[in-house]
C-alpha cells in the first residue's frame, strides 16, 4: 500500500490501523471531525503547517515495514 498526497483523510484512516495515530503524532488531531474525511492529506497538512511530502514519506515507510 502506498500513500500519496492527494488521498482523503477518511480514506487513509481506513486502510491501516497505524495511519491515524502517524496522523496524530504530525498534530493532525481532528480526525474524527467529519469535515475532515473529506479533505485531502495535502489540504490537511496545509491547514495544519506540516510539510507534506515529509509526512507522506514517513508514513509509507513505516507502512513498509509492517
Amino acid at each position: 500500500m502506498q500513500i500519496s498526497k492527494d488521498m482523503l483523510i477518511g480514506e487513509l484512516i481506513q486502510m491501516n490501523d497505524a495511519i491515524a495515530p502517524m496522523l496524530m503524532r504530525a498534530g493532525m488531531h481532528c480526525l474524527g471531525c467529519p469535515a475532515s474525511q473529506a479533505e485531502s492529506l495535502e489540504e490537511a497538512c496545509m491547514v495544519h503547517g506540516i510539510d507534506c511530502d515529509t509526512l507522506v514519506a514517513n508514513m509509507n515507510e513505516v507502512l513498509a515495514a509492517l
